[in-house]
């Protein structure tokens, strides 16, 4: 029997026009700000926005031509700058920069193209691609195209079934599933092209996603994908002793209501915050990670646990759990948790904690690791 692809079905129905917030995402019609002061901090956020984003354009240059030259120059500014948020107009472009993924496309020109075949051998980062095609079967293509309508299913990108936003994803998810048989194809990693996807082309989110799995910057995203999820064991080893040395009580509570990291934290790490977390936080976490790598998610994390510590110190068992996976509006405000969490410092104990765990798991740290270089 013949494997159905993406493109034998039909698109759905579109959905019915709704109002949409300025990420595309169906509006939430309660709370919403009275009128005069929705206005007035439109025009305001408008007017600093442009301000921002002359800065960023000088800062980039055309196309991306100035930003190697700026980042040697002045690390400390673009580092400042990305942490106050990239604006959403060129958010895009700067991901790509930051994390490597431009230049990884443009070594592998051709790599990702729009034909049914596509014959080559190309060299890249010491792998070799045989006859990388996009059509090519994937053991995947059953699995993502029946997680594909979970994807962002209030953004009006992915709302139409079989649509433009869903055969988008579809191509992605595929192709690095192609392109990467041992990760192949897990659920969470539509999240993560999705969020992609909103940003820029086929072809770039590909080429980021490469970038983010095979460590293009920062250390190799790939393992929280690999069967046994051994990358997601490691980062929840290493939050949950962050906890408690960090919010002993707190830490404590949890012990007592039997509550680990693996019942409320993994999907932090596997999505990096863009499954459940308002989309406006969680893109400027992306920010920061793509930059920094993923030491903010563990900031996060331990930011949020902080503000909520007076809370969740108080509760039993299922109301824990219900808490942890829902935290509060006004926890989840970027200008705040985030100055919280950049002034966490993880790095140094990561590092030592990486080696901890991988020495209890029989693991033999490679030369050069005891400086514990995790981004």
């Amino acid at each position: 029997m013949e494997r159905k692809r993406i493109d034998d079905y039909e698109p759905g129905p579109v959905p019915s026009p709704k109002a949409l917030d300025r990420f595309g995402f169906i509006k939430q019609e309660f709370n919403a700000p009275p009128e005069g002061l929705s206005k007035s901090r439109t025009v305001h956020d408008h007017e600093r926005e442009e301000r921002r984003v002359r800065k960023w354009r000088k800062m980039i240059g055309i196309g991306g031509s100035d930003w190697k030259h700026y980042v040697r120059r002045k690390p400390n500014v673009v580092k400042r700058r990305i942490r106050k948020g990239i604006p959403d107009c060129l958010r895009g472009l700067v991901w790509q920069l930051i994390s490597g993924s431009r230049d990884l496309l443009l070594m592998n020109p051709g790599v990702y193209e729009w034909r049914q075949i596509l014959d080559a051998t190309i060299i890249a980062n010491e792998l070799v691609l045989e006859q990388l095609v996009i059509y090519e079967t994937s053991a995947s293509e059953l699995d993502i195209i029946r997680d594909i309508s979970r994807t962002f299913p209030s953004h009006v990108f992915f709302q139409q079934r079989h649509g433009p936003g869903q055969r988008s994803l579809y191509n992605v998810l595929k192709a690095y599933s192609v392109y990467d048989r041992d990760v192949g194809y897990v659920q969470g990693m539509g999240f993560l092209a999705g969020l992609l996807l909103l940003y820029m082309s086929e072809e770039d989110a590909f080429w980021l996603m490469v970038a983010l799995l095979k460590g293009a910057v920062h250390a190799p995203m790939e393992g929280l994908y690999l069967v046994g999820l051994p990358l997601v064991q490691q980062y929840l080893f290493q939050f949950d002793n962050l906890v408690k040395e960090q919010l002993p009580k707190l830490g404590e509570h949890f012990a007592q209501e039997v509550i680990t990291p693996s019942m409320y934290a993994s999907q932090w790490f596997i999505t990096v915050f863009s499954y459940s977390f308002p989309f406006h936080l969680a893109l400027r976490i992306w920010d920061v990670f793509l930059h920094e790598g993923v030491k903010i998610v563990f900031q996060v994390g331990l930011a949020l646990l902080k503000y909520c510590h007076d809370d969740l110190i108080k509760l039993p068992f299922e109301k824990l759990i219900h808490a942890l996976r829902n935290f509060p509006e006004n926890a989840m405000n970027p200008d705040t948790l985030l100055p919280m969490a950049y002034s966490i410092k993880v790095s140094k104990r990561l590092a030592e904690l990486k080696l901890e765990y991988e020495k209890q798991n029989g693991k033999q740290p490679q030369p050069g690791e005891s400086s514990g270089k995790q981004k």
